[in-house]
């Protein structure tokens, strides 16, 4: 009952003092800081990376049995990555600007993978999904990367085999948190790589 009271009485003095903003009888002080309480200042650079990080869009690409769980967080209702706004896979490498690596990579497979990679706009980030991607796990033999760090620059790692929607969703989370803290994430930069870029 208090609560609710208190509402209404912080309604009424908006109220009042939106009248008399309108009646031009605010002096020029309160007018002053009721402008400054009510502004938000921010840099480009900021509001970039925050506008990236909360519309990360994955490259429709999977592996192996990690493709598996990779599509049940990202098209079931229960584990909706739309509240993270990467629920728009794209099929086009140049429309998505994040790689799920979600299985065993084959040598075979590496180079295509590496195209796909290149092929996509930066900026752009990697994720190892599970124990193949990111040491060949179980399938260590000849025929498997053990690790896809051998090819690509992987931002996050997401053990287990396979790892369980939540983990993935953990994963996606710790990817924002590294967006917005580090801006210059673009491996070239990283890596004082330019130049690597694919020639047609």
């Amino acid at each position: 009952m208090e609560v609710t009271r208190q509402k209404l009485d912080n309604l009424r003095i908006q109220q009042v003092t939106a009248q008399r903003m309108l009646k031009g009888d605010v002096r020029d002080e309160d007018l002053e800081q009721y402008v400054e309480e009510r502004l938000l200042f921010t840099t480009l650079e900021k509001a970039q990376n925050w506008a990236r990080a909360n519309a990360v869009w994955p490259a429709t690409f999977g592996l192996a049995c990690c493709a598996i769980e990779m599509i049940s967080v990202i098209g079931s209702p229960r584990n909706d990555l739309a509240r993270f706004g990467a629920e728009v896979s794209r099929a086009s490498p140049r429309q998505a600007d994040m790689l799920i690596l979600s299985g065993r990579v084959s040598i075979k497979m590496a180079p295509v993978i590496r195209r796909l990679y290149d092929q996509m706009l930066e900026p752009k980030w990697v994720i190892s999904m599970g124990a193949c991607a990111s040491s060949a796990g179980m399938f260590n033999n000849y025929a498997l990367v053990a690790g896809a760090d051998r090819f690509l620059p992987i931002d996050v790692y997401i053990p287990g085999c396979p790892p369980r929607p939540e983990a993935l969703m953990y994963g996606i989370i710790k990817l924002q948190k590294k967006i917005l803290d580090q801006p210059d994430l673009g491996w070239r930069e990283r890596y004082k790589a330019q130049g690597t870029e694919e020639r047609a």
